[in-house]
């Protein structure tokens, strides 16, 4: 069956092309997220063993929405690693030390990319494509990921 959104449907391939490339960077986020959860050392180690888990469980939580978000604007979700890894923004890491700081740094980084890219599409989702449900819906996901940014940077003085 056909969705019927209001979209114009070169609308919705826009929207959801934007969407899968977000989604592509939240996954990638998220296990990076998991790979710290699992392998972060140091003296710290409990403490930064929950908090990457309870960071990798908020993202887990934002995939499935944005994968429903393309869903609901008539489109399938991307969901392999290898297209993934095409859209992505983000990097893997790269061979260093496991230690909770370098994990945060990159993580950090990671976020705020994500927060430049959101941003960068709140207006162009409403005004330019007239999805003004997508618009919202980012808008929300921005202000997650500037909250989880927030308690990342935290744990620098």
């Amino acid at each position: 069956m056909q969705t019927n959104t209001g979209l114009t449907a070169q609308n919705a391939d826009a929207v959801a092309a934007e969407l899968a490339k977000l989604l592509a960077d939240e996954f990638v986020l998220y296990i990076k997220t998991r790979n710290a959860h699992w392998n972060v050392t140091g003296d710290n180690f409990h403490a930064n063993h929950i908090f990457f888990e309870e960071q990798y469980k908020q993202l887990d939580a934002l995939i499935d929405s944005v994968a429903e978000r393309i869903r609901k604007i008539g489109h399938y979700a991307p969901a392999s690693m290898k297209i993934y890894l095409e859209l992505t923004h983000l990097t893997e890491y790269s061979e260093r030390a496991n230690d909770g700081l370098g994990f945060m740094k990159d993580l950090l980084q990671d976020h705020e990319n994500m927060i430049e890219f959101i941003r960068g599409n709140i207006t162009p989702f409403s005004e330019k494509f007239k999805d003004y449900g997508t618009s919202d819906f980012v808008t929300g996901l921005m202000e997650t990921h500037e909250e989880m940014a927030w308690m990342i940077r935290s744990y620098f003085r």
